[in-house]
């Protein structure tokens, strides 16, 4: 599933709601991510004992938690500064 598939997800839950709720319920559905996959237990095991008045909160909270394998290159950014006394790369027209 993608992200976007378990954020509809947790807008069909009951709320309030907790972790332990969200991953009772929906724990072992897989999320699908860039550079491997993890379940919602996975994620939500990261927010500790939470309650969830909504599924915004529950949204946020799952974003907030997903791991690194979500993003594609990691530490890297082509918007960063160029750092004080080097000369960064050539620019490139495309």
């Amino acid at each position: 599933m993608t992200l976007k598939n378990a954020s509809q997800l947790l807008d069909d839950h009951q709320y309030p709601t907790d972790t332990e709720r969200l991953i009772a319920s929906h724990g072992d559905y897989v999320i699908d991510l860039p550079n491997g996959t993890e379940t919602l237990e996975e994620v939500f095991s990261r927010t500790g004992d939470e309650t969830y008045e909504s599924s915004q909160q529950a949204q946020e909270a799952m974003y907030n938690a997903i791991s690194h394998k979500a993003i594609g290159r990691r530490y890297y950014s082509d918007r960063d500064p160029t750092t004080m006394g080097t000369s960064g790369p050539d620019q490139v027209s495309f």
